[in-house]
């Protein structure tokens, strides 16, 4: 065979593995489901990409120039840093799936839940992400710059600190109360709030008709508004109320479906497609 053709066949070959290796993975379906005090399963961060979960929350406390992912300030262990257990993890992940987390393009959801002071912790947070401003949602003069994951702070929040920022590389969490004030989702990009708050239903028998419809209307007027709605301290005491509650969030149209039992709200979603 004449060189200059086995020369050419190659360089076709390594262009067509080139372009296929840059287009994202549509195989990989990300599930709208949130991994709940993700750093107290097994392999934190791993265990939710494995069941390819959208959101992902980590508890911190700052401590000298660092942040502590822990649930109890007394349960901090050295070396459990967000950038250790999250941040760096996920930057290995963006760049080894051409740019995004999943290689399907899809942004993910990084809570980051601040458990003592507000304006303190989230002033290291957001010099310590800065460090991963190519890798993230940023925020910049109220216009959102999508990225491979968006951070969402959650817990103790500063919020006039926040919407002061010209520059941001986190979005505030809101709670339902929130809905009323006009604030726009490129502040305010996920709404959550307590479940027993609002509903008395604790995932045994019927749902009440008036508490399914006011569920209906929440998730409907955050969806309408740019807003993703998740609750927390959902029924969850067996397994047949965490099925019945799954069920209820996901015929509301609820955006993100939390849980601790990441394999079974995993098989849920794909029993229930």
């Amino acid at each position: 065979m004449n060189i200059k053709k086995v020369n050419f066949i190659g360089v076709v070959f390594f262009m067509v593995m080139l372009i296929a290796c840059s287009q994202p993975n549509k195989e990989i379906q990300v599930l709208p489901a949130h991994s709940h005090n993700d750093y107290e399963h097994e392999r934190p961060l791993l265990d939710a990409l494995d069941c390819h979960f959208k959101s992902i929350e980590a508890d911190i406390y700052s401590i000298g120039d660092s942040l502590y992912v822990s649930h109890n300030e007394e349960d901090i262990k050295p070396g459990r840093t967000l950038r250790k257990m999250y941040l760096d993890p996920l930057k290995k992940k963006v760049k080894e799936n051409n740019g995004s987390v999943y290689g399907s393009g899809e942004e993910i959801i990084l809570f980051i839940d601040i458990k003592d002071d507000a304006k303190r912790t989230y002033t290291l947070l957001d010099k310590i992400l800065e460090d991963y401003q190519p890798m993230l949602t940023v925020f910049q003069n109220g216009k959102k710059k999508k990225g491979s994951i968006m951070v969402v702070v959650s817990g103790n929040r500063p919020f006039d600190l926040m919407k002061a920022q010209k520059i941001r590389f986190a979005g505030y969490d809101g709670r339902l109360p929130d809905l009323d004030k006009d604030i726009l989702p490129n502040l305010m990009p996920v709404v959550s709030n307590s479940w027993g708050e609002y509903f008395t239903w604790n995932g045994t028998g019927e749902m009440d008709a008036a508490e399914k419809t006011k569920l209906k209307e929440f998730a409907d007027r955050a969806r309408n508004e740019g807003y993703i709605l998740r609750f927390w301290g959902t029924p969850n005491k067996t397994p047949e109320q965490k099925l019945a509650t799954w069920k209820i969030l996901r015929e509301a149209g609820v955006g993100l479906i939390g849980a601790d039992d990441l394999k079974g709200l995993q098989q849920f979603f794909i029993s229930d497609n």
